[in-house]
Parts: structure tokens; C-alpha cells; sequence
């Protein structure tokens, strides 16, 4: 049987002239056989033009939903990614890159996603949510050291860490030179950083990435401290010889959301130019924008399945009341370089999760994630596992369970150090159902 692509694949070849996009036409269908399911005589027929099946034939891709209507089995997010893929396969052009791979790259994409649809785990292969959730808890409470990251069993930043020590050891231990310790493999250096606080120390510092950024971004310090300067958020730090002013953003961001929900500055920056040289490595996702907008009464309505109150003027009153989110949250991120088999699907969960935590605090409706790539790439030694991956149908997506109470997100906002309670525990994924692991190569 058939599968979706190749449906439209056959409908543009006897349609040259239509100009339906590969998700319109999928709407287009899915509406043409709900119709279908109530009405055969209905049938759209146009839509399947070139396929040697009559209806009723439907596709592997829709089933019978609640409604009784047919509905489109998978989900438009990894349909989309997978077109990113194809699109990079396709028109990508050939590029040098730092770690000598070489990649096939375009620049300028976006991909947006409906979190009702879903939280953003793409099915096409299984994602490692543990190392989502830890690398995001990481960010969150400012640490830039591998060791949280391994004792949680998230090692995506081993690889940067290593390249670090691999060099190091090498300069200090130039060949023929004595004495010429062993160096550590990879798994002998990460049981280091867990073991050994100086190894920590040098090794296992990152740098002032991410979290460094989100939560203690250096305004002035000794050397060019003002006294007399205000900083609109901003903290000073001193422990008698050291002084510094700082800013933390996200404490600014969830004040922001909570007072001003409309202002167009709800961002936060990791690119800080005087300090990429001391990174490991500089910010991939360098930045996020958040939006509100208010929620229409019928949306609420909707949203909460109400459908017990007996007067419509008291609708938004009784929503009031029982605290129910008169606002919805959309989060944008921007990627100035992207690895999009390895990379992209980590991010896009990372930064749903992000949404969501948001969301919680500040009593708002997750609405869109959108992701904005830069130079989005593939490297030439994933090819192959991509080739895999775009063979595969996608699942629907699956939903986020928040195991912290309501409770506790609503004194988080207010309060930042109980980040430090957040464990990666707190979150589950239900229903979560995909096709298996793919071994795509990681280059550092």
C-alpha cells in the first residue's frame, strides 16, 4: 500500500498546475474522508487522482476516530522535520566545518509546531528525554559543569569537554618527552570528573555557556565597576575582594511575564561576545523570544472542556475564579548553526519542555514553539541513517506529564532557588511510542 508522500507525490504529477503544499493537502484529504465516512458519495476524488485505489481505500496513514470520522495517523512535526531533511539532501550545498566532517548545508529555515498537537518528541526515532530534561535542569539552575550532567547520565557534552583535555594532554606531553603518562579514554574521563574535584575543576568547567548566561550574565566587575549605575534587574555579588554586577534573565523574564505579559523585550541571550572565547563552545541556540496573547472566552472554554455553567456572563467570572490561564505562551529560539539529525530533535524537545515550565509558572496555555535555524546541516557521515529515518511513517505525538504540583510552579516563580528541588524525575512523557534508535555519527 501506498504510503502519504507518495500519494502526493502521484497528485501533483496529474495536478501540475495546483499549488497545495504537502500539509494543505493533507488537510484537504483528511477533511475529504471524515466527509468520506459519513457521505462515500462524497468523495473527493481529485485528491487521489493517479492511484490505482478506489474508494472506499484509505491510506495506512488515517484511522477511525472517536467522531467516527477518519483521521490522519502521525504528526505534522515530524512530517515537516522530515522535510527539512529531504530539503538538505536535496539543495543542500556542500560545506568545510571545524571538525573536518564536512556537512551538506542551507540556511534559513523554520520549523513551527502547535503544542496542542502534542509536546514536541519527534517518533521518527526515539529521542533520549533524560538528557533533555537533564541538560535543561542544568541550564535552568546555572551550572556549567559536566559532572551534573553525567551523574544524571546525560553525556552530549563529554565530547566538547574531552577535545579540551585531548589537547591539553598533548601539550603538555609533546612526544618523546618523560614522563609520558597514559591518556584517559573517554569513559576514564568521565569517571574522573565524578570522582576527582580538581580534575572537575580544570576538565569539567564548560565555560560561561548557557546557563552561565540565562542566570548570571556579567555586567561589570572590579576593573570596571559603577557604583553609581543602576541595572534595571541586576544584582551585585562581593565577597570582600571580588565584586561584580550581574543580571539574571530568566528571573527577569518570568517578573516580565507576570507584569507585562505585552512587552516585546521577553528575551533571553546566550551570545555574549566578550565571552565566547572563553567557552567551550559558543552558543549553537543563542537566544529566545517569548510571546503571550490573551485567550478568547470560547477558547477557555474549549481549552477546559466547561460546559457546566448555566450563564454565559458569568463564564470569564467562574474561569477567574478557579485560576483557570487567561493567556497563551508561544516561544521562538534561533540557531546560528544546527546539526538537524542529532541536534534539532534535542532542541525542539528541550525548548517544549522550556514552554512548558514557562507555562506553569506564569499560568499560561502553551501555544507554538517555533524553531529558527541559520546554517541547519547535515554531515556527510549521517547520511546513510538518514536515508533510514526518512523512510519511516511518524506516530502521533505524545503528551507531557507534569509530576510537580501546580503548587510548586506558582512559588517557583517567585522563587527562583527551588530550581534546585526540579529532578528529572519530574516530568513523563505518555504515550510516547517511535521507531527505534537510529547510530547517526556525532562530530565535535
Amino acid at each position: 500500500m501506498s504510503t502519504l508522500k507518495t500519494q502526493y507525490k502521484n497528485y501533483l504529477k496529474n495536478k501540475p498546475d495546483s499549488k497545495l503544499s504537502y500539509e494543505e493537502w493533507l488537510e484537504k484529504l483528511s477533511l475529504s474522508l471524515q466527509e468520506s465516512a459519513r457521505k462515500l458519495s462524497d468523495w473527493d476524488v481529485t485528491l487521489m487522482d493517479g492511484l490505482e485505489n478506489e474508494p472506499p481505500y484509505v491510506s495506512d496513514d488515517f484511522q477511525i476516530g472517536p467522531n467516527g470520522a477518519y483521521e490522519h495517523v502521525g504528526n505534522y512535526l515530524d512530517l515537516g522535520y522530515q522535510d527539512l531533511l529531504q530539503d538538505i539532501l536535496d539543495n543542500g550545498v556542500k560545506k568545510e566545518d571545524r571538525t573536518g566532517t564536512g556537512t551538506l548545508s542551507v540556511f534559513g529555515r523554520q520549523i513551527r509546531h502547535k503544542m496542542s498537537e502534542g509536546f514536541p518528541a519527534l517518533t521518527t526515532k526515539k529521542l533520549y528525554m533524560k538528557g533533555v530534561i537533564a541538560e535543561l535542569i542544568w541550564f535552568l539552575q546555572g551550572r556549567t559543569d559536566l559532572r551534573y550532567l553525567l551523574q544524571n547520565d546525560c553525556r552530549i557534552w563529554t565530547g566538547d569537554a574531552y577535545k579540551v583535555y585531548d589537547k591539553n594532554f598533548d601539550a603538555e606531553h609533546p612526544p618523546f618527552s618523560a614522563p609520558y603518562p597514559k591518556r584517559l579514554t573517554v569513559e576514564e574521563f568521565e569517571k574522573k570528573i565524578i570522582e576527582d574535584d580538581e580534575f572537575n575543576k580544570q576538565y569539567g568547567d564548560l565555560g560561561p555557556i548557557y546557563g552561565k548566561q540565562w542566570r548570571h550574565w556579567t555586567v561589570s566587575t572590579n576593573d570596571d565597576l559603577d557604583l553609581n549605575r543602576k541595572i534595571p534587574g541586576g544584582y551585585r555579588y562581593s565577597n570582600g575582594e571580588y565584586t561584580e554586577t550581574y543580571i539574571d534573565q530568566i528571573e527577569n523574564l518570568i517578573n516580565d511575564l507576570k507584569t507585562n505579559p505585552d512587552s516585546r523585550r521577553l528575551m533571553v541571550n546566550a551570545w555574549n561576545v566578550g565571552e565566547l572565547d572563553q567557552m567551550t563552545l559558543p552558543p549553537c541556540h543563542y537566544g529566545f523570544q517569548v510571546y503571550t496573547r490573551e485567550l478568547s472566552t470560547e477558547e477557555r472554554l474549549n481549552l477546559f472542556k466547561v460546559d457546566s455553567i448555566d450563564r454565559i456572563d458569568s463564564y470569564d467570572k467562574w474561569l477567574d475564579e478557579n485560576e483557570y490561564p487567561k493567556r497563551a505562551i508561544s516561544l521562538m529560539f534561533n540557531m546560528r548553526s544546527n546539526d538537524v539529525p542529532l541536534g534539532l530533535p534535542f532542541n525542539l524537545a528541550s525548548y517544549g519542555l522550556l514552554l512548558e515550565i514557562f507555562g506553569k509558572m506564569v499560568n499560561m496555555v502553551p501555544d507554538e514553539l517555533i524553531a529558527n535555524l541559520g546554517d541547519a546541516h547535515i554531515y556527510l557521515n549521517q547520511i546513510e541513517g538518514i536515508k533510514e529515518q526518512l523512510a519511516r511513517e511518524p506516530f502521533s505525538l505524545p503528551k507531557l506529564t507534569h509530576l510537580k504540583t501546580d503548587h510548586f510552579y506558582k512559588s517557583l516563580s517567585g522563587n527562583l532557588s527551588l530550581l534546585g528541588h526540579l529532578d528529572i524525575n519530574d516530568f513523563k512523557l505518555e504515550n510516547y511510542q517511535s521507531h527505534p534508535a537510529i547510530k547517526i555519527p556525532l562530530s565535535n
